[in-house]
């Protein structure tokens, strides 16, 4: 079998046969999709030996290998590999233990070894349980890729210490490996590997590549004939070419499109005419656009003709309408679908009427602070709807939310990051770093780790702002560095700005704008929790000293007592 798409080639065979036992309980597959699924997901491979011991181990193995398939390719296509199938395990694993449950007696479980490769781009990525192997052959050595999850009583017993359905909570191997042309990948299940020693094994699959049928073929006799009374079933992958031009080809559906024009009002495009320029940078433009075929009014976002050949720009771009019809919450900017076929490169957004919510934070007088709670807790809810795609916003600032009366709707996605698209290999630099320096967590500039507790400073810093009409860190963060940079900024407690702010909701905030990322909140509904109600915590942290609740009001009040100290001793200077 040989994949046929342009991105990633492989060829592959496979072989599982009974053997000596009267049943076959292991179970194999090999998943080859097509079009965006290829580039999005990539190519599985996957091998179950349901546990003999188990009076369902036939049932295990073949729903992990086909449920695992078939689950993996309906996970979010902005998910990594990782999480996806991660979670398709765990949900596996927790079916399989639930099943054997049923039965009194647990040697009836639904129990069975696991290993599953899937190659995407120019990586594979690993995911093991039990004593299944994932072998590769690379510059003629053969390499085991996974260890025996067994537990050996002496030379002649062992028992699984891992495997699905065994227990109702998983741990899964897991291991990420770059991919070379040639590289060869074999799944065997124990009824072979047990039974062709290393030696032979090696010399086997380096004389036999060049015939991949032929050679599962022989692994399986081989093992038969050194004695193996087990299932045998085995697996080749063999990489013809790599996944490098995989993001190019998601650029070429678009890049066949040109650049538009720098448009104004009265143009048209695709049959959508422009009313006006609403904004303009050097990375794009936004036009107000009414549809001449249903009057529909929608924003229209083009790429700025600076940027037509710069390949990561124009990803970046795609990347912006692709994130959109992904992302679903009432406080997110939603797409809207091309009338006509497009014949040049932009995207539509709905139109969001109303102020941004910088204009809230510059106002003379602070909003109410429940008003701002509420904003914020919106605007967390927005996020999440981020966070379960796996992606990240990176740039939640006053200028992209507009308030549509009280409900705040973040309105960009030009600094987005997807986890499941970062995977995929480029042949050219993308663009990362791309959000706001006053806004932007410290790891950004630190170029550390970013994560959804990046959005949370982001989204803490708004709510601050919206507090105060100020910068907790104030001028200087914008210019901080270094991590020794940012370890001088100092905090300012938002009731030093706005005396109506309870200690207790600067206490959350403080944590949520942690210089530390690890010293944030684990999730944002525990942050809008401490926005919301007194964290007793929190409370505490009032008992502090006034001098370090307080500098500024402790040497006021210092002060003050000097000056009637001195004026009380001139008052008795001045009567002796």
């Amino acid at each position: 079998m040989q994949s046929t798409q342009t991105q990633l080639k492989l060829s592959a065979a496979q072989r599982s046969e009974a053997g000596r036992k009267p049943c076959n309980e292991d179970s194999i597959a090999i998943q080859v999709p097509s079009g965006n699924a290829l580039t999005g997901k990539g190519i599985v491979v996957a091998i179950a030996d349901g546990v003999s011991a188990a009076e369902a181990g036939r049932e295990a193995s073949e729903v992990a290998v086909t449920g695992f398939i078939s689950d993996y390719y309906s996970t979010p296509d902005c998910w990594s590999v990782r999480q996806s199938a991660h979670k398709v395990l765990i949900s596996l694993n927790r079916w399989l233990y639930g099943q054997g449950q049923k039965f009194r007696d647990a040697q009836r479980g639904f129990v069975t070894t696991f290993s599953a490769v899937v190659f995407k781009s120019r990586s594979a990525y690993l995911f093991h349980v039990g004593d299944t192997r994932i072998y590769r052959l690379r510059d003629g050595e053969l390499e085991q890729l996974t260890r025996d999850h067994v537990a050996r009583i002496s030379a002649d017993q062992q028992y699984l210490a891992r495997a699905l359905g065994i227990d109702v909570n998983l741990e899964v191997d897991f291991r990420v490996l770059e991919l070379r042309v040639r590289d060869v990948f074999l799944l065997t299940t124990d009824g072979v590997h047990e039974h062709i020693p290393q030696g032979q094994l090696q010399r086997l699959v380096q004389n036999g590549i060049g015939d991949l049928d032929a050679l599962a073929e022989r692994l399986i006799q081989t093992a038969m004939e050194n004695g193996s009374t087990d299932n045998v079933s085995c697996q080749l992958v063999k990489l013809e070419s790599l996944g490098q031009e995989t993001s190019e080809d998601i650029l070429q559906a678009l890049n066949r499109l040109p650049f538009p024009p720098l448009l104004s009002a009265g143009q048209k495009l695709d049959g959508w005419r422009v009313l006006e320029l609403m904004h303009a940078s050097p990375r794009s433009q936004l036009y107000r656009v009414v549809s001449e075929d249903n009057e529909k009014i929608a924003v229209m976002k083009t790429p700025s003709p600076n940027y037509h050949d710069d390949a990561a720009y124009i990803e970046r771009f795609i990347l912006e309408e692709w994130v959109a019809r992904r992302i679903d919450s009432a406080y997110v900017v939603k797409p809207i679908e091309p009338t006509r076929q497009r014949r040049f490169l932009y995207y539509l957004l709905e139109p969001v009427e109303g102020a941004t919510l910088a204009s809230l934070i510059s106002a003379a007088s602070r909003p109410e602070i429940q008003r701002v709670v509420a904003i914020t807790e919106k605007l967390a809810q927005g996020l999440r709807a981020f966070h379960r795609r796996e992606t990240l916003h990176q740039d939640l600032k006053p200028d992209n939310v507009i308030l549509r009366g009280d409900d705040p709707v973040i309105i960009d996605f030009g600094s987005v990051y997807v986890a499941g698209v970062d995977e995929i290999a480029t042949t050219f630099p993308r663009e990362h770093a791309l959000g706001t320096l006053e806004y932007s967590a410290p790891e950004y500039r630190l170029q550390r780790p970013r994560c959804t507790a990046s959005d949370q400073f982001s989204l803490a810093l708004l709510t601050y702002s919206m507090l105060t009409g100020h910068h907790p860190y104030g001028e200087a963060y914008s210019q901080a560095q270094s991590h020794k940079d940012f370890l001088k900024l100092t905090y300012t407690p938002a009731w030093q700005y706005n005396p109506l702010v309870p200690v207790w909701m600067d206490g959350a905030l403080r944590k949520a704008l942690h210089i530390n990322a690890e010293s944030r909140y684990p999730a944002l509904s525990e942050f809008i929790h401490d926005l919301k109600r007194p964290n007793p915590a929190f409370l505490r942290a009032d008992s502090r000293p006034l001098m370090e609740k307080s500098p500024l009001r402790f040497w006021k009040g210092v002060s003050l007592v000097l000056l009637v100290v001195n004026i009380i001793l001139a008052a008795l200077l001045a009567g002796n």
